[in-house]
């Protein structure tokens, strides 16, 4: 018995047209170039995910120390001082006390200072 194999084809090639709405023509008509530039863009989304996470740390980071010197201390002190204070807080909580609870902060580094001498 033949088989034919237009349904599934079909299937293929819809899943493809819905995963590249809003692309440019060439790759929103073409199943071959449409592929292509599925497979690429989820390339770039895995990267960039990573990369993501990279920028927020250093945004962290550049926020807790202008935190920091307001506080007449540098970034790395304060950190060394928060890990021998055993205060677990990561960068993303301390960088937003920093910004917008300037107050617990000025403590949160009082605090560290005190139990690190």
């Amino acid at each position: 018995m033949r088989v034919k194999r237009g349904v599934a084809t079909h299937k293929k090639h819809h899943k493809i047209r819905k995963a590249t709405r809003g692309y440019t023509h060439a790759n929103r008509v073409s199943i071959k170039r449409g592929k292509q530039a599925v497979t690429k863009s989820l390339q770039y989304a895995t990267r960039d995910r990573k990369t993501k996470k990279r920028t927020f740390r250093q945004l962290w980071n550049a926020r807790i120390n202008a935190g920091a010197r307001l506080n007449g201390t540098t970034y790395s002190k304060f950190i060394a001082s928060l890990k021998q204070a055993n205060i677990t807080l990561d960068r993303k909580i301390l960088a937003e006390l920093a910004v917008n609870e300037p107050k617990v902060f000025a403590e949160l580094v009082k605090t560290a200072e005190a139990k690190k001498s």
